[in-house]
């Protein structure tokens, strides 16, 4: 039998309304009919648009709110007026331990400071980072931050690498993830000094052996390394060019094949194949990232998620929470902390 897992729904941060997140919520369910969905927002709004669906009228609730956290919103206006927020709401019923995780659209920088304030960090670690996987030339590999701090020191920089190493063994099954820090060369002496620092301390840590040193942008889908660690600017900057690129390329084969008589007779030819790479190449299947170092499971969707991306987001949120995920992170960090090879706090 399977084990319930309940979804707390932050709908109202959508860039596309609710209407593609409660679809999306319905195609996840889908997939997992063992899920359950709280929903926060406009009563009225949400409730039309679940009307739609069969499928969700027996495992779903409506928790209304009068307010939305706005996508121009500061951090620090938003953690004054949280309460009654559909975004603000939402976590505190994760807080409560009255859902099993929380999947948002919503203001990155907003989720982030309300994350942290209402769910706090785990022990040692300073700040939250985004994370996720991206698809390389054999498999895929972990890349954190991806927007939650565009500035980071020394220490954040070694605690994401940390986080990033739990997060892999789990997700990629690997038992001793590589990790490489992003940067513009591989040379030590190559980029800010904030990474130069950061290097050689991994280099001395208990990390050492899974410490491949720097790399770069272009290298990084070739699987040189699991885990790539870099600050949130560059981080989401990153990932969405490797989203428009992967755009570009279906365009272009799109073009390629039925620009002309000949192009569709081929298409027809390898359509199956084709379908695959597009799958692939797809950024909405791959849509969530997870807000890893703090106390609950919060996944954190594009603002501009169709119904199949946020499908996706949910689905990573199910993930986390089926085979309690976050709890072995948890373990992890907290062995990795009490282990004295590195001082983290």
């Amino acid at each position: 039998m399977s084990i319930r897992v309940t979804i707390a729904v932050d709908v109202m941060g959508s860039d596309k309304g609710p209407k593609s997140i409660i679809s999306g919520a319905a195609l996840s369910k889908e997939r997992h009919p063992e899920s359950d969905y709280i929903f926060f927002g406009d009563y009225n709004l949400i409730n039309k648009a679940i009307s739609e669906y069969s499928i969700l009228k027996n495992c779903s609730e409506v928790i209304g709110t009068e307010f939305v956290v706005n996508p121009d919103d500061k951090p620090s206006s938003v953690l004054r007026k949280s309460k009654n927020t559909s975004m603000g709401e939402a976590l505190d019923w994760l807080k409560n331990k009255k859902v099993d995780a929380l999947v948002s659209a919503g203001n990155t920088g907003a989720l982030m400071a309300l994350s942290k304030f209402k769910l706090r960090t785990l022990s040692g670690i300073s700040r939250p980072a985004i994370a996720t996987t991206i698809p390389h030339a054999n498999g895929e590999f972990v890349m954190l931050d991806l927007g939650a701090n565009v500035e980071c020191n020394t220490e954040n920089f070694i605690q994401f690498a940390i986080m990033g190493s739990e997060f892999a063994k789990i997700i990629l099954g690997k038992e001793k993830p590589k990790i490489g820090i992003l940067n513009v060369g591989t040379e030590q002496e190559k980029g800010k000094l904030v990474l130069q620092e950061a290097s050689e301390h991994l280099k001395k840590s208990y990390l050492s052996k899974q410490y491949s040193g720097f790399v770069e942008g272009d290298t990084i889908t070739n699987g040189v390394v699991d885990v790539v660690v870099t600050d949130g600017f560059t981080g989401n900057i990153a990932l969405k060019t490797a989203e428009g690129i992967a755009k570009l390329c279906s365009f272009y084969i799109k073009k390629m094949f039925l620009g002309n008589l000949l192009g569709k007779i081929a298409y027809l030819l390898i359509k199956k194949s084709l379908g695959l790479l597009k799958a692939k190449l797809d950024p909405r299947t791959r849509n969530g990232a997870l807000f890893l170092g703090l106390n609950g499971i919060v996944v954190k969707s594009h603002g501009g998620a169709d119904a199949l991306s946020f499908a996706s987001a949910i689905d990573i949120a199910l993930e986390f929470s089926k085979e309690g995920v976050g709890k072995k992170i948890i373990k992890g960090l907290d062995n990795l902390k009490s282990s004295g090879d590195i001082n983290i706090d």
